[in-house]
């Protein structure tokens, strides 16, 4: 194949799922065969050291860098032209909810909906953005929406963009977004259970999907288990260690531990466990009301964000990811990784990551059910030692994926 120039662009490298699904994508290239430069909207993240030597890093832009920073930050460094648009796009936006409040009056159905909000900020704020690079690539690789800057302020002869979201669960508005979807040669889906969602929205674009697993830096991510000590009052060897890691957002489900805890120790009568919940995000504050209302202080903790959560993931006994929506949970995939065990909720894309039964577990989405069936895998050490060992025998790195990324950028 001949050496093909490529251009990624992402917003961060802040610990999560993409961010570590693009560094294993960095690290497991043959460098020999392509030649890719980097561009971050801003140069921050805990993954930044991981970034291979071989990877040019564009300097950072400033109207880039204030997107998704407060707008205050972006009216102190002078990109009024990112603001105005950011202003422009929520008031747009708030008219588009309103609107769709009338159609659909849950709240909690409208609390999915903000994530349209990116595509409003997106629309408004790319005029005001200047081009990310001058030089034409062979590719450009948009690997997190929205996906219009690399569309507009990139030259490149193909245009590839990445699908990270179940979009079964989330309010898009279709009209807008199709364009720039549409605009792209190919889109890369990250399972199966993805793909199909997407195009119950956009069907017109079956033809240009292509499936590709995320790849995990697995090297990284052992390395990393091993790296720090957990401090002394983060670890209590007498009860069984429940995890779970993810952005404090509606779609991680995080806001239900606390009932699940309750019912655990209540109904089931387990009071021997304690159940941590590392990330941030906006819904830290429910969380934490919920703590206080379910009367669970003494067994779910709230430990925020941690620069290396994988030693958290070695030394837990079951890893728990009781989604309302995913779209391939990578903190599942790091946690067989590492040989842990690991229990999901039945969102829409679980079947497609995790075998029940086999190499992991999948419960309802319900909390009293969910409570139910991870009170039996505690209890019942045979379980969870079966999809240890299953867990074992395979190999979650999905190396074998960089093939398939190859053809793409070949073709």
């Amino acid at each position: 194949m001949e050496k093909k120039s490529i251009l990624i662009a992402m917003h961060y490298l802040e610990l999560g799922g993409a961010e570590n699904a693009l560094i294993g994508l960095l690290q497991s290239l043959d460098y020999s065969r392509v030649d890719v430069t980097l561009f971050l909207h801003s140069q921050r993240g805990e993954m930044l050291r991981h970034i291979p030597r071989e990877v040019k890093l564009l300097p950072e832009i400033p109207a880039y860098a204030v997107i998704e920073a407060p707008l205050t930050e972006a009216l102190r460094r002078r990109q009024f032209g990112v603001a105005f648009g950011r202003l422009l796009a929520r008031i747009r936006h708030s008219r588009y909810l309103s609107r769709l409040q009338h159609q659909s009056p849950s709240a909690t159905e409208i609390r999915n909906f903000d994530c349209s909000i990116h595509s409003y900020v997106a629309r408004h704020v790319s005029p005001h953005l200047p081009v990310i690079d001058k030089r034409e690539y062979d590719i450009a690789v948009s690997f997190l929406t929205p996906h219009d800057y690399v569309l507009s302020k990139v030259h490149a002869r193909k245009k590839i963009c990445w699908i990270h979201t179940d979009y079964s669960r989330v309010a898009v508005n279709a009209p807008l977004e199709l364009p720039v979807w549409s605009a792209y040669d190919n889109i890369v889906s990250i399972s199966p259970g993805v793909t199909g969602a997407f195009l119950q929205t956009f069907p017109s674009l079956r033809d240009k999907i292509v499936e590709i697993g995320n790849i995990l830096p697995a090297s990284i991510i052992r390395r990393l288990a091993d790296e720090v000590t957990i401090p002394v009052t983060d670890i209590d060897s007498h009860r069984v260690s429940l995890l779970s890691i993810g952005r404090f957002s509606h779609a991680k489900n995080f806001d239900s531990i606390p009932d699940i805890a309750r019912r655990l120790r209540d109904t089931h009568g387990l009071t021997d466990f304690r159940w941590d919940i590392i990330g941030y995000g906006s819904d830290r504050e429910l969380i934490l009301d919920r703590i206080s209302e379910a009367g669970v202080e003494d067994c779910v903790r709230v430990l925020g964000k941690r620069t290396n959560p994988y030693p958290y993931i070695k030394a837990c006994d079951l890893y728990v990811q009781p989604s309302r929506y995913e779209g391939r949970c990578v903190t599942v995939q790091e946690a067989r990784l590492l040989g842990k065990p690991v229990i999901v909720s039945d969102y829409p894309t679980a079947p497609a990551q995790v075998e029940d039964g086999v190499d992991g577990l999948i419960l309802p989405l319900d909390n009293a059910l969910f409570a139910e069936g991870l009170a039996k895998a505690i209890l019942n050490k045979d379980i969870t030692d079966t999809l240890a060992r299953n867990i074992a025998a395979r190999d979650y790195s999905d190396r074998s994926e960089i093939d398939k990324f190859y053809s793409l950028i070949a073709n």
